[in-house]
C-alpha cells in the first residue's frame, strides 16, 4: 500500500489516502510519529499501529478534556470514550490517569454525595444508589456514606418547603408529595411523621 495523499482537517486531524483513496482521519501528530509521508510504502501492520497510537492520543485528550470541564466517575468517563474508541484503550486511558491522581473515585464519590445532600437533598439510600448508578464500588459507598450526616427529616422538610408545600390541601396533591419523596428514598414513616406537620390528615 502506497500513501498517496495526507490532508489536513479539523480538531488536529488528517486524511489519509491510500492506493489513491481516502483511507481515514488520524491524528496529525502521530502520522509525523510514525512517519507516515506521501509517496511511502506502508504495510498492514505499521498502518494498524499507527491507527492504535492514533487512538491513545486522541482518547487521551478527549479524557483531559473532559475531567478539566467536570470530575468524573470511572465508569462515567470510560462510559463516553467509548463512544469514539475502542473499550480497551478506553480503559488504559483511564488506568493511566488514576495513576496520575487526575481520576479517583474516592474524590468524585465524596463531592458527589456532598452535593446530593446539600444540593438535591437526598436520604442516604437515595444517595446510594446515585453512587452506585456512577459504578462507584459498594464498599466506597459505605465508606463515603458514613462520613456524612444525613438529617433524613430536615431533608424532606426542605423538599416539601421547596416544592410542594403549596400543593398539601388535597389528597391528589399529598399522594404526589409521597410518591415523589418516596422514589427519592426517604421511609415512609419519616415522610408520614413530616408531612403530618403540614396537613391535618394522616391518609397518604
Amino acid at each position: 500500500m502506497m500513501i498517496t495523499a495526507i490532508e489536513p482537517r479539523k480538531k488536529g486531524l488528517s486524511a489519509l489516502y491510500i492506493d489513491g483513496e481516502f483511507a481515514m482521519k488520524l491524528d496529525a501528530e502521530t502520522l509525523l510519529a510514525c512517519r507516515f509521508d506521501v509517496g511511502r510504502e506502508i504495510d498492514d501492520e505499521e498502518l494498524h499501529e499507527c491507527i492504535q497510537a492514533s487512538d491513545r492520543k486522541r482518547c487521551k485528550d478527549k479524557a483531559l478534556w473532559l475531567i478539566g470541564y467536570r470530575d468524573h466517575s470511572r465508569k462515567d468517563l470510560i462510559t463516553k470514550l467509548k463512544k469514539d474508541y475502542p473499550e480497551d484503550v478506553c480503559t488504559a486511558t483511564a488506568d493511566r490517569l488514576e495513576e496520575l491522581g487526575l481520576l479517583d473515585d474516592g474524590r468524585y464519590a465524596r463531592h458527589y454525595a456532598a452535593d446530593l445532600v446539600n444540593l438535591k437533598h437526598l436520604s442516604e439510600r437515595g444517595v446510594r444508589q446515585k453512587l452506585y448508578e456512577k459504578g462507584i464500588d459498594r464498599d466506597l459507598i459505605d465508606e463515603v456514606v458514613s462520613e456524612l450526616f444525613i438529617d433524613e427529616k430536615e431533608q424532606i422538610r426542605t423538599i416539601i418547603e421547596k416544592k410542594y408545600a403549596r400543593s398539601l390541601s388535597d389528597e391528589k396533591g399529598q399522594r404526589r408529595c409521597v410518591n415523589a419523596l418516596s422514589r427519592l428514598g426517604f421511609s415512609r414513616s419519616d415522610i408520614k411523621s413530616v408531612l403530618s406537620e403540614y396537613t391535618e390528615t394522616e391518609e397518604y
